[in-house]
């Protein structure tokens, strides 16, 4: 519960001390099973890799409504998707800035920042666009639930993969809008910050989106923004009563 921007702590008084390390913590058995129903109301992720089969996922004690009472506020992700150049940066960017200036903690999870280290490894084909989106959509979700707003701005140009992040979120029942930032061929070429148009174009680069590698616009996006009819202003307008709708939902739960 937010108090004139203040966390106020439960019934007044201040938190009780937790368990010592390594002891059970709040009705949880030493194994780290939860007794109480609602001790933490977070679905627990599905666990389908070969390469860590003795893995269990470690469950808090904090619920999720506990800590996203105690923040004021929901989590949620927001995936831009868009061709390269169409906008998609400069608007995350800009809601970032909304919100973290209204007081509500937000990151923006940049496609090429990502690539300078989690990222790194992975090239530009099919596979490992795919990975790329994957493992982004697991830090989109961690981020989620922490009760920050992941803003997520990737080119993430096939469809199955957007809908495996979407996917993703759902089975959390975390919110998840998909905002495709719209903006022509075209006027993608003429911005080019980067020139890497330019150089496709003049045959020095292979597998850019939108000239030798496919774009699947989205079908059913939660959003359409325009970036080249429609102000940054409005467009963060528009995000933000989006994100507003889906987490008043999410809470209502």
């Amino acid at each position: 519960m937010l108090t004139n921007g203040k966390v106020a702590t439960r019934n007044g008084k201040h938190p009780q001390q937790g368990p010592p390390i390594g002891a059970p913590a709040n009705g949880a058995t030493a194994g780290g099973d939860p007794v109480e129903a609602g001790v933490a109301d977070c679905p627990t992720p599905k666990h389908t890799s070969p390469h860590s089969p003795n893995v269990k996922w470690q469950r808090s004690a904090l619920s999720r409504r506990e800590r996203w009472e105690a923040l004021g506020h929901a989590g949620a992700t927001i995936w831009f998707t868009g061709l390269p150049a169409a906008g998609k940066s400069t608007i995350a960017g800009a809601v970032e800035e909304h919100l973290v200036g209204g007081g509500r903690p937000a990151f923006l999870l940049d496609g090429d920042n990502l690539r300078h280290g989690l990222n790194g490894d992975l090239g530009f084909g099919e596979e490992a666009r795919t990975e790329n989106v994957r493992r982004t959509a697991h830090v989109a979700r961690l981020l989620a639930e922490s009760g920050t707003i992941a803003l997520v701005s990737l080119v993430s140009p096939y469809a199955h993969d957007r809908e495996e992040a979407a996917a993703l979120h759902r089975s959390a029942d975390l919110p998840f809008i998909e905002v495709f930032v719209s903006a022509p061929l075209s006027l993608c070429e003429q911005r080019d910050p980067k020139g890497l148009y330019a150089r496709a174009r003049a045959g020095e680069l292979s597998g850019l989106t939108g000239i030798d590698a496919p774009y699947e616009a989205p079908l059913h996006p939660d959003l359409v923004l325009h970036s080249g009819t429609e102000s940054i202003e409005d467009a963060v307008e528009r995000v933000s009563l989006a994100l507003h709708a889906a987490c008043a939902s999410a809470l209502a739960v």
